[in-house]
């Protein structure tokens, strides 16, 4: 294992370097929340307004959790300063032990965080008795230093909230983590609507297989059911129609930030015709490039 002779020279030890360590700082109103909220979208794990003493510690307990925490980020703001002002050193600790912290510090023009603050109504944290300015002004000189050794520098000043999710999906989630997933849910309009869904398509107007007595105790995702229904007068246009609309709407769910979507295929007891459809259209999504599945929530209720 290397020593700590070695890891000071920049060669880390390999296990703490396979933890993936995000720190976001800057200045408060520059949208350290929302590069937080789009870090938890591309599968971090996050921790809001940890004092800066209490990193290696963290960097520490994600390395040994392992699993989904070995992507952490670490969000510090002006209060964790009560705690400790040495945030060069603190990063300089973390790679002196193996890990590899990308500094992510997100700015904004003075006239921005200003008018930023003034829409919510909110005072700055460091602003005293003085003005917004003033507060501004006493962060950008206790955070000059943390910006200067940031590996990001990330400007909001004419960014929207989800072209900056976007920016840092882009710089941290990997192509995958930024498609939309969509569930194609099978249910039984007699059990109710599933209260997630986002598209609800109603496949009571297909001849039912109940009425057919070899069909009836067989279920959508076997062939001879899925045949019949999908046979039936309007069951492809109605499954092209929907497989249309979905691919429509795709990149603009993933545009504004939407990660997934259910799309609902309803009959009267969700085990033939809403199976045998939702199945066939999840297979179509797929084969058009869509991340999709079909699942059955009332499939074996009957």
């Amino acid at each position: 294992m290397p020593t700590n002779a070695e890891t000071a020279l920049g060669r880390p030890a390999p296990a703490e370097a396979d933890t993936t360590l995000v720190v976001v700082t800057g200045l408060s109103g520059g949208g350290r929340s929302t590069v937080a909220r789009a870090l938890e979208n591309v599968g971090y794990y996050v921790v809001d307004n940890l004092p800066q003493a209490l990193m290696l510690d963290m960097a520490e307990l994600a390395f040994k959790a392992g699993g989904a925490a070995r992507r952490t980020a670490m969000v510090l703001d002006v209060r964790s300063r009560a705690f400790s002002t040495d945030l060069a050193g603190a990063i300089r600790e973390l790679r002196e032990r193996g890990f590899q912290p990308r500094v992510v510090f997100v700015d904004a023009d003075d006239e921005v965080l200003i008018r930023r603050f003034e829409s919510v109504r909110r005072s700055h944290p460091l602003q005293g008795d003085g003005r917004l300015a003033d507060g501004i002004a006493v962060e950008r000189a206790l955070l000059e230093e943390a910006r200067d050794q940031a590996d990001v520098i990330i400007d909001t000043s004419h960014l929207n909230v989800n072209q900056l999710r976007r920016r840092v999906e882009e710089l941290f989630g990997g192509e995958d983590s930024r498609r939309l997933r969509i569930t194609v849910l099978s249910f039984g309009f007699k059990y109710g609507l599933p209260p997630d869904a986002d598209f609800v398509m109603d496949a009571r107007f297909l001849p039912n297989p109940y009425w057919v007595p070899e069909l009836r105790e067989h279920t959508g995702r076997e062939e001879a059911v899925s045949a019949y229904v999908l046979g039936q007068e309007g069951a492809d246009a109605f499954v092209a129609g929907y497989a249309d609309l979905v691919n429509a709407t795709t990149a603009g769910f993933e545009r504004e930030g939407k990660r997934y979507l259910t799309v609902a295929v309803g009959c009267t007891g969700g085990k033939h015709r809403s199976v045998a459809i939702a199945e066939e259209l999840a297979a179509r999504l797929r084969r058009s490039g869509i991340a999709a599945n079909a699942q059955h929530r009332d499939l074996g209720r009957e």
